[in-house]
């Protein structure tokens, strides 16, 4: 019992990293702070999903935590360095609709109003872990939308979507962890294969016009259709 308490606060506290580094996305103006965050984030979700598998011990989640150390955190970011031209992950702010206080102000209403909705399902669920992982879950999807609502460039706007992955897998290991490794082995290939072809097609985007923001790519398909 005294085991299963420790684990649970210390699953607690890891929601409540992953949660920070969720906003943290929200929050910086770099692509390369974006993506530290993001691999954060990734490490947070390894971190709960191996600490739900320790007692009782479930295989599957233990074998998730292993998967997204090795793809989110290493991989995605080895890809995109390889497809993306260097300047954009060095020198270029990320540019977005709303300023980063209104953007924080919107991000903490998202996250409070995920707290509420998810209050019948952590009751139905019973558990310790779906306490935690449950909300914080939702929370980390609707603001990964969020992020990928309001930046205008393609490649922050790839993290956003990565970021809602994450924060389904954050809340599914609670509901349903039996069911979780053929589903994170086929999403790890997939999210592979994305971020490769965004990252290449971002290159070529931006040697021909310069830019990656998305309403720049608007504004040229309008007017070649001219």
């Amino acid at each position: 019992m005294a085991g299963e308490s420790f684990l649970y606060q210390f699953n607690a506290l890891t929601g409540g990293l992953f949660l920070l580094c969720t906003f943290g996305m929200v929050a910086t103006r770099q692509v390369q702070g974006c993506m530290r965050f993001f691999i954060l984030q990734s490490l947070f979700l390894a971190a709960s999903a191996f600490l739900l598998g320790i007692h009782p011990v479930l295989w599957g989640l233990l074998a998730v935590a292993a998967i997204n150390v090795v793809n989110k955190p290493i991989l995605v970011p080895w890809l995109l360095r390889r497809t993306i031209p260097e300047e954009i992950h060095t020198r270029r702010e990320i540019s977005q609709v709303l300023n980063i206080p209104a953007a924080l102000l919107l991000a903490l209403a998202i996250a409070v109003g995920a707290y509420f909705l998810t209050l019948p399902w952590v009751n139905l669920a019973g558990t310790s872990a779906a306490g935690v992982n449950i909300p914080i879950g939702l929370a980390a999807l609707l603001l990964g939308a969020f992020t990928l609502t309001v930046r205008r460039e393609a490649v922050p706007q790839l993290l956003g979507l990565l970021a809602m992955e994450n924060g389904a897998f954050f809340t599914s290991i609670a509901i349903a962890p039996e069911l979780h490794l053929l589903v994170e082995l086929i999403v790890a290939f997939d999210v592979l294969i994305a971020v490769f072809v965004i990252g290449v097609l971002t290159r070529a985007i931006h040697k021909q016009i310069g830019t990656t923001q998305v309403g720049a790519l608007a504004a040229l398909r309008e007017e070649s259709s001219r």
